[in-house]
């Protein structure tokens, strides 16, 4: 697999604004938050950005800073060679670069979707792309919004690395790091699944806490310092379980299952005591209790990886 890892830190050097903007236009197509964030960095580095959106009036400041507002979507990805697509998800992307006239004007060009969605989204609009002569690449942002142009910016790619060279002094713009996970489209949309998985996960339990917290009597406030004590775990964690997933270890020595899965029965019988709802603990809880079920008790939380991957 050929994979490749690019960084910039902060705003792009006028050198570089010089040469992106000399080598390349770019155009965005969505302009949501994120959107209007991608084609402000553009505009900040001096590259010419053609802007268009389904929704008129959104690109009235983007215009105002020097982007050009096409009229359609056609026109708008006819502007150059590079085409920076975020919206919603990949339904709302296909409703705009599968239309005949775009697909038409797309030819030869080359699309990057920065929108978020499945790992078999994104391969099928690679085939689409493939069929119709599109460069395309799949991609991905792991930061929110205010980080675009910073140094905490966070992009992921993959596809074929020609179009991605081709077209990095550009996307370099948009400041932070840029990865080329490899050639194969998917990648990209699997790495964005799979950290939103942990993002989303850990984010509603600790709603769930602050809910269980106050229910008790304690506040955000107070619980809060103590729950980056628990976050601050994680990461050695993280690169243990790693481990025993990729060789097959699972150890338990220190913390085996039966003793988590005690632990996770005390969080939902304290939750539903006070009426609220434990079912992702409780999920979470199943995972254990089938994974205990199988003779794995004394292993660590990482065999449930292991055995959900079953089929």
């Amino acid at each position: 697999m050929s994979s490749s890892n690019e960084q910039t830190t902060g705003r792009p050097s006028s050198a570089h604004r010089s040469s992106a903007a000399g080598e390349s236009a770019v155009t965005v197509l969505g302009l949501g938050p994120m959107g209007q964030a991608l084609a402000g960095a553009f505009l900040d580095a001096g590259i010419r950005t053609t802007v268009w959106n389904r929704t008129p009036g959104k690109d009235r400041e983007l215009v105002e800073r020097g982007a050009t507002s096409a009229a359609t979507a056609e026109e708008a990805v006819a502007a150059g060679e590079l085409t920076v697509v975020c919206v919603v998800n990949y339904d709302a992307a296909d409703a705009v670069l599968r239309r005949d006239a775009v697909t038409e004007a797309l030819k030869g060009r080359t699309v990057v979707n920065l929108s978020a969605d499945t790992p078999a989204r994104a391969r099928d609009t690679a085939d689409w792309a493939a069929r119709h002569g599109i460069h395309y690449l799949d991609g991905a942002i792991m930061t929110p919004t205010p980080t675009i142009g910073t140094p905490d910016a966070v992009f992921l790619h993959s596809g074929p690395l020609e179009p991605y060279e081709q077209h990095l002094p550009v996307l370099r713009a948009l400041g932070g790091t840029h990865t080329h996970l490899g050639t194969e489209i998917s990648r990209a949309a699997a790495y964005d699944v799979a950290l939103l998985d942990i993002f989303w996960t850990a984010s509603a339990g600790y709603a769930h806490a602050l809910a269980v917290a106050r229910a008790e009597g304690i506040s955000g406030r107070e619980l809060a310092p103590f729950a980056k004590g628990i976050a601050e775990i994680l990461p050695p964690l993280f690169e243990e379980w790693a481990d025993d997933v990729d060789d097959g270890t699972f150890s338990g020595e220190t913390n085996p299952l039966t003793s988590g899965a005690s632990s996770m029965a005390h969080i939902v019988h304290a939750s539903e005591e006070h009426g609220i709802d434990a079912g992702v603990m409780r999920a979470a809880e199943g995972w254990a209790r089938r994974t205990i079920g199988l003779g794995h008790g004394t292993d660590g939380l990482s065999r449930i990886a292991e055995v959900l991957g079953r089929h």
